[in-house]
C-alpha cells in the first residue's frame, strides 16, 4: 500500500521555460480566432445592406431631382409663352387703335393731300407700325378670300371666271399670322349662266387671232 505524502498534489505536465499560468492565455485566444470570422462577417453583411439603402435613397433623390428640374423647365417655357402672348396681344391692341388714323393718311395720300410736316409725321407713324410688325395687304384683282376679306360691296362682271376683288375700299392688316383687320373690298362675280372660260382656251383664241393677222396680210393701213 503506498502512502500519501500529505500536501502532495499532482501538477499537469509544464514544458520546461514555461510557467502554468502560459496555458490559460493560449486556451482564451484559441477561442477568439474562432469567433472572429462570424464577427466579421455579421459586420460585412450590415455594411452592405447599409451600401444598398444608401443606393436606393440617392436613386430616388436622383429621380426627385430629375422630375424637379423636367418641371422647372416645363414652368419656365410656360412663362415664356405666356409673356410673348401678352406682349402680341398689347401690340396688336395698341395697333388695332392706329388704324383709323392710318386709313385717314391712306385716304390723304390718294388726294395729294399728305405734303409738308403732315407729310414726314405721317410717314414716321408708318415706320414705327411695320417695325411693330404690322403688315398691310390686299389688292384689285386677287380672288376672295373669306378669311381676309371682308365683301361691302357685290356686282357682276364678264371678264371674270371666280369671284374677285374688284376695288380696296379699306386695306386689311395683319401682324405675322394674325389678321387684326380684313381687307374690306368690293367683289365681282361671273355672269351668271356664264360659262368659264379656261386659260388654255383663251391662250388658243389669242394664237388663231394672230394666225389669221398675219394670214391676211397684217392690219390694212389707212
Amino acid at each position: 500500500m503506498t502512502e500519501e505524502t500529505p500536501g502532495f498534489e499532482e501538477k499537469p505536465d509544464v514544458p520546461s521555460g514555461a510557467t502554468p499560468d502560459d496555458a490559460e492565455p493560449k486556451a482564451a485566444a484559441s477561442s477568439e480566432e474562432t469567433a472572429a470570422p462570424a464577427g466579421d462577417a455579421n459586420e460585412t453583411a450590415g455594411l452592405v445592406a447599409q451600401l444598398d439603402q444608401s443606393r436606393k435613397a440617392l436613386d430616388e433623390r436622383t429621380a426627385d431631382l430629375q422630375r424637379l428640374q423636367a418641371e422647372f423647365q416645363n414652368y419656365r417655357r410656360r412663362v415664356e409663352r405666356d409673356r410673348i402672348a401678352v406682349k402680341e396681344i398689347a401690340v396688336a391692341n395698341l395697333l388695332t387703335e392706329l388704324l383709323p388714323t392710318l386709313d385717314d393718311i391712306g385716304r390723304a395720300r390718294e388726294h395729294g393731300e399728305l405734303v409738308g410736316g403732315f407729310k414726314s409725321v405721317a410717314e414716321s407713324l408708318e415706320t414705327v407700325a411695320a417695325k411693330m410688325g404690322l403688315q398691310q395687304f390686299g389688292k384689285e384683282g386677287e380672288p376672295f378670300d373669306p378669311t381676309i376679306h371682308e365683301a361691302l360691296m357685290h356686282s357682276y362682271a364678264p371678264d371674270v371666271t371666280e369671284t374677285t376683288c374688284v376695288a380696296i375700299l379699306q386695306p386689311g392688316y395683319r401682324i405675322g399670322e394674325r389678321t387684326i383687320r380684313p381687307a374690306r373690298v368690293a367683289v365681282a362675280e361671273p355672269q351668271p349662266g356664264a360659262q368659264p372660260v379656261k386659260a388654255d382656251e383663251q391662250q388658243g383664241e389669242a394664237a388663231a387671232e394672230d394666225s389669221a393677222t398675219k394670214d391676211n396680210g397684217g392690219p390694212e393701213e389707212g
